[in-house]
């Protein structure tokens, strides 16, 4: 009997509720952890603490290397940022960064899913030196071609508006540069979905464009126009800004300016000298003759097909369709 009134009392225990006296404490848990020690001190790992403020420099290259941040208002605000410095720098002082280091870093957004990134990296490009951007202009049209052809609507409007900035800026260096012309004309022939086969069955099979539904044809017109403003560009004469003023010396210092070196900075890379063989569509067309002879052969036939059936469906698309037409009508006139 005695163990089984013991047995009862130890099972009423785990029912029983304490209870408390006014003024005691509260039972402790068993986990409680004691945090009634006191420190002096707080040791920080990699703390770095400056008493003058990070120079104008550092600053620059940490703008810079924030242009890789996952965030969209990040990348816009370091563009802004780039932009600024370089806008308010002194007349005489020099780039930050030199352009063959900069347009690498800022050119890959151009691609960039935010519309916001897209716009200040076009502010970013027209405050850059025009000198430098004639340059680089091969390195300028890779990323053009890429964004043009893109899925997204939205980022193919975009490169077409820096594409026709470009133009206006320095259209002669990009229609000149190496790929600037073939390769350019073909990605401006592919978002209006024109095949470049000349096969008939090529047109059969292919309704499209790179048009975004419900856009009422805009993208097509904007594409078409800014086809026209290259292919007048195209076939312009090269800029005679190169040529120096006869020699007023007399003979026999006559046509000097002729044997001499070319002031542009890359003269002879339409060689290729020291890069590796280039085929038809990444040579460099220098002149007037070449890109016509290369039109012709290879981009005339499926361009007008491509505006024939363009022109029929009239109103602004038709419209922009033929000017089109009169650009390649123009530029292509006295050619044999």
């Amino acid at each position: 009997m005695g163990s089984s009134a013991k047995k009862k009392k130890d099972k009423k225990k785990d029912f029983q509720k304490p209870k408390f006296k006014v003024g005691k404490a509260r039972f402790k848990p068993t986990n409680l952890t004691d945090t009634s020690f006191k420190s002096k001190s707080i040791v920080l790992n990699q703390q770095s603490l400056a008493t003058t403020p990070p120079s104008a420099t550092s600053q620059f290259s940490h703008h810079l290397s924030l242009l890789a941040s996952h965030t969209d208002s990040q990348r816009k605000d370091s563009l802004s940022y780039i932009t600024t410095a370089i806008s308010t720098r002194a007349a005489d002082a020099p780039l930050q960064r030199p352009v063959s280091v900069l347009l690498p870093m800022v050119l890959g957004l151009t691609s960039d899913r935010s519309r916001g990134v897209r716009i200040q990296l076009l502010k970013l490009l027209r405050a850059l030196p025009t000198s430098d951007l004639k340059d680089h202009a091969g390195h300028f049209l890779l990323y053009v071609r890429a964004g043009i052809t893109h899925l997204a609507a939205d980022i193919r409007s975009s490169t077409l508006d820096m594409l026709t900035w470009a133009l206006d800026l320095c259209g002669d260096a990009l229609v000149a540069c190496p790929g600037g012309w073939v390769k350019t004309l073909k990605s401006l022939v592919a978002i209006q979905g024109w095949p470049l086969e000349d096969a008939p069955s090529a047109w059969s099979s292919r309704e499209a464009s790179l048009e975004n539904p419900g856009s009422g044809g805009k993208a097509m017109v904007k594409g078409l126009n800014v086809l026209a403003s290259f292919l007048r560009i195209g076939f312009e004469d090269p800029s005679q800004q190169d040529k120096r003023e006869p020699d007023s010396c007399g003979w026999p210092l006559t046509d000097t300016g002729a044997h001499m070196l070319s002031k542009k900075a890359d003269c002879f890379a339409h060689l290729s000298l020291f890069g590796p063989p280039r085929d038809e569509d990444s040579l460099s067309y220098e002149d007037k003759e070449d890109r016509q002879r290369v039109f012709q052969d290879r981009l005339r036939g499926p361009i007008q097909r491509g505006l024939e059936a363009t022109t029929q469906q009239g109103g602004e698309t038709g419209r922009a369709a033929a000017g089109v037409r009169r650009a390649i009508t123009g530029g292509m006139n006295g050619f044999e």
